[in-house]
């Protein structure tokens, strides 16, 4: 019997399951309309979900975080599954009334309804969503190859490595080669194997404040967002001590002028137990005292026989050769620049194409001159840099090297915006094609860098000023300090107030950059000769609304911190370059169509911008930047106002929204005159850029199955120069950067689906041979790949590169292979920034290859 009950129950048990699982799949039919909408709802739920997560992590990476990887697996797999879900509902009407094929239907939604729940679910859990990005120890900075400097170097980080020494200074006069030396010294910790968690570079230079140092600080550790820019003093003080504690630093302080607190900057002091350091450049022995240093070494010039190979470096043997006499006269002018590395490079350069004895016999007799009338080495720096500056082809050149001393000391230029500047002032002819005009603003740019009168820096999209050729410079513009009101730069002084002048009639151009001036209450009387007038970097909040009643001259403008502008800006008649980048402007004021003369107009990094209504006004706006603007764009703004831009040349974007982006895209005239372009955050069900042939209408999907197209136009993207993807989901590869010919700069960043840079497939898949014989990358300066974790190619065979200079891989572990020969980026003294052990191990087309650019 307990064998018959023991079959009954089990019986009953297969029954009730057969009953369970038949009434289950009855309601794949009879509730599959009821299913569908609780589908939709549970998708709808999943999406917001997703887009809240999304605002969360994007918000934690502004901060200098980094998502975690089980969170960026689940937005991949809710964008996946919402896909899915899209793609089910959608062939739900397709279906027909067979039993068969609605029966699979229904089960088929009735499992996603799982999936979708299951997922929503896990998506709940998440407490943490990212974590600190690790930064590299130490930065490797750009430096030229240097003559007479190895043995300091080398003392320098011998006495580094004592414990008793905390804290070392380097003294020596404008020009004598600290900030190479101290770069040298940077360097030499790139291979070091050693306790050091991180190696901290700041400029501090004359003009700097305690908050610009302690930004660069917080940069350098993950820690400088937006957010942190308007945080107070001692709250980012606060941050840098406690990020540093327990930690063992070197800091490396470049051209301080005075005592720098480093406390009050939040950096702990050296100690014998924390083990850290502190090396700082100076001219003045007076402050090595004042910084309570443990060792202070003086940078002397070089001597005769260093100063001479330098020299002759400069210059080149072929012309040293042309004519007999040369040498010897070559090695009397040496002398006369008294072994400082500066004057040698300067002064070398000028003469390199110099190749008549009677040449180099005058530029000699010039030279010495100056002995009689300056005392010391430090003042005849001046007349020996001025002599250069007399001898530049034309005084085009001497007017744009000039304009470069309004800006403050050690402040990084940037190349673009230096040449728009040029061209509003009417150095470079107006009347010139834009890509002409520009051209002939990088050849004088070349030139000054050459001659060692502008400084690259860094990365190749900056300039710096050497800061004695600065004081040259203002030297000039005073009339070798005779006049000192046509050209006022009173930049980093800490004024208040707009500083009072004595004669407003004869000032040309003023500078009042990086100051702390907070309100303009009144207007100059009587400014009709001023053409530019820098306000940036200041804390103005408002402006007096009489301020450009006689500023009718007034070509260039700059604002700092406004929420609006006055209403009297109608009156600057003249003005063509109107630049309002990274202020709190909100809105354009009404009175700025009346502008018939604005040419140029910056609102780049302006995060409270509303709205750019209006702007279609301008009719002669030829450049619009919007590059990092938090301005909505929408498909009315579009179409309404910068398609009616008749005369635009150059537009700059950051796009968010892909459906804009789609539109923007395909609207070639825009796309044509696109100089930079952001993909920030687009997290794209279809991102779609056209890539299309001229007169074709259908697009070629980043993401849609590959399809036989023809060519697209070569110039499609022509103008684009810079383009930044970052955190843009849904993107496999960068394919489209084939036509952009005109690119030097390239970012890509957080953007975790891409696996390849140029896809060989697509570009095999485009009909052509034109197409699949483009060589990409030919103008690429700066190329920086970071925390791309699928991405496994660049291209896929070597590139020449003729023209880049850095190259940056960070956290790209799939990345075994780079697109280089010994040939390429030949001439170009390629930087290669990546962790050691990754360059180990990466797979080199050819030991040549290795031994060139990974020679350790």
């Amino acid at each position: 019997m307990g064998g018959c009950v023991s079959i009954s129950v089990s019986c009953d048990q297969t029954l009730n399951q057969v009953g369970r699982c038949l009434t289950k799949k009855a309601s794949y039919i009879s509730k599959l309309q009821e299913n569908v909408e609780t589908l939709q709802t549970a998708t709808q739920e999943l999406k917001d979900l997703r887009d809240d997560l999304v605002t969360r992590v994007s918000l934690e990476e502004e901060k200098g975080q980094r998502r975690l990887a089980t969170v960026q697996r689940w937005l991949s797999n809710a964008e996946t599954i919402e896909s899915q879900v899209n793609e089910l509902l959608a062939t739900g009407t397709e279906i027909s009334r067979s039993f068969r094929s609605r029966f699979d239907y229904g089960k088929r939604v009735f499992k996603k309804i799982k999936e979708v729940k299951d997922l929503k679910y896990s998506g709940g859990s998440f407490k943490v969503m990212s974590e600190r990005v690790p930064r590299c120890k130490v930065e490797e900075r750009l430096i030229h190859p240097v003559v007479g400097m190895k043995a300091m170097a080398e003392k320098v980080c011998s006495s580094l490595m004592e414990d008793e020494v905390g804290t070392l200074g380097l003294y020596g006069m404008g020009g004598v080669g600290k900030t190479t030396l101290l770069s040298q010294i940077n360097n030499s910790f790139v291979d070091i194997v050693n306790d050091l968690d991180v190696v901290i570079w700041v400029v501090v230079s004359k003009d700097q404040k305690t908050e610009s140092v302690q930004e660069t600080i917080l940069r350098r550790l993950g820690r400088c967002s937006e957010e942190w820019k308007h945080r107070k003093e001692d709250d980012k003080a606060s941050e840098i001590r406690k990020m540093l504690k327990g930690k063992r630093y070197m800091l490396l302080l470049d051209d301080i002028w005075s005592k720098v607190d480093i406390q009050k900057i939040g950096v702990p002091l050296p100690t014998r137990m924390n083990r850290c350091k502190v090396v700082f450049t100076t001219r003045s022995k007076e402050v090595c005292s004042e910084m309570r240093v443990d060792v202070e070494m003086e940078v002397k010039c070089l001597e005769l026989d260093e100063a001479w190979e330098l020299f002759r470096m400069r210059v080149v043997d072929l012309t040293l050769e042309s004519h007999p006499d040369i040498p010897k006269v070559a090695r009397k002018i040496t002398k006369k620049c008294y072994g400082l590395p500066l004057a040698l490079n300067v002064i070398g350069e000028t003469m390199s194409s110099r190749k008549t004895i009677q040449e180099w016999s005058h530029a000699h007799d010039v030279l010495n001159s100056f002995a009689a009338d300056f005392s010391c080495i430090q003042d005849k720096i001046l007349p020996i840099l001025k002599f250069s500056y007399d001898n530049l082809k034309d005084d085009v050149f001497r007017k744009c090297l000039l304009y470069c001393a309004l800006f403050p000391e050690d402040y990084e230029i940037d190349k673009e915006e230096l040449v728009e500047y040029w061209i509003c002032e009417g150095f470079i002819d107006e009347d010139k094609d834009r890509d002409k005009a520009m051209n002939h603003g990088y050849e004088i740019m070349g030139t000054l860098v050459r001659a060692c009168l502008l400084m690259e820096y860094e990365h190749t999209e900056f300039l710096k000023m050497h800061d004695m050729v600065r004081e040259m410079a203002l030297w000039i513009t005073s009339d070798l300090g005779k006049k000192k009101e046509s050209f006022i730069v009173k930049t980093g002084f800490k004024l208040r107030h707009v500083p009072e002048v004595e004669d407003w009639s004869v000032v040309q151009k003023m500078s009042l950059m990086g100051n702390e001036v907070e309100k303009i209450s009144a207007g100059p009387y009587g400014t009709k000769k001023l053409v530019t007038l820098f306000l940036q970097n200041n804390k103005l909040m408002s402006i007096s609304e009489s301020f450009f009643q006689w500023m009718t001259e007034l070509k260039d403008r700059f604002f700092a911190h406004l929420s609006q502008l006055p209403a009297d800006i109608s009156k600057l008649v003249a003005l063509q370059y109107l630049n309002l980048s990274s202020t709190g402007i909100e809105v354009l004021p009404f009175g700025i169509k009346y502008l018939t003369k604005l040419t140029h107009l910056n609102l780049e990094f302006t995060q409270k911008l509303k709205s750019v209504v209006g702007i279609s006004n301008l009719l002669s706006l030829q450049v619009l930047m919007l590059f990092e603007s938090n301005i909505p764009l929408s498909n009315g703004l579009v179409e309404e106002e910068l398609k009616s831009l008749e005369h635009l040349e150059l537009l700059t974007l950051t796009l968010k929204d892909t459906f804009v982006m789609e539109r923007l895209l395909n609207i070639h005239s825009l796309v044509n005159f696109m100089r930079h372009l952001s993909l920030d955050k687009c997290i794209p069900n279809a991102v779609r850029i056209s890539l299309v042939a001229a007169g074709s209408s259908s697009p070629y999907g980043m993401d849609r199955p590959l399809q036989h197209m023809k060519i697209p136009n070569p110039m499609y993207f022509r103008s684009l120069t810079r383009a930044n993807i970052v955190n843009c989901e849904g993107l496999r590869d960068l394919t489209w950067l084939m036509y952009a010919p005109s690119l030097t700069n390239l970012h890509v960043e957080m953007s975790f689906q891409i696996e390849e840079i140029i896809s060989r497939e697509k570009v095999m898949k485009i009909d052509g041979e034109e197409a699949k014989s483009t060589t990409p990358f030919l103008k690429l300066e700066s190329f920086s790949l970071l925390f791309l974790y699928e991405v496994k190619s660049i291209y896929w065979s070597p590139l020449p590169f003729p023209a880049l200079k850095y190259l940056k891989i960070l956290r790209c572990p799939n990345l075994r292979k780079l697109p280089l020969d010994s040939a390429s980026a030949k001439g170009c003294d390629l930087v290669l920034d990546a962790y050691g052990q990754w360059l180990r191990d990466v797979e080199w087309e050819d030991e040549a290859t290795k031994n060139r650019f990974s020679p350790t």
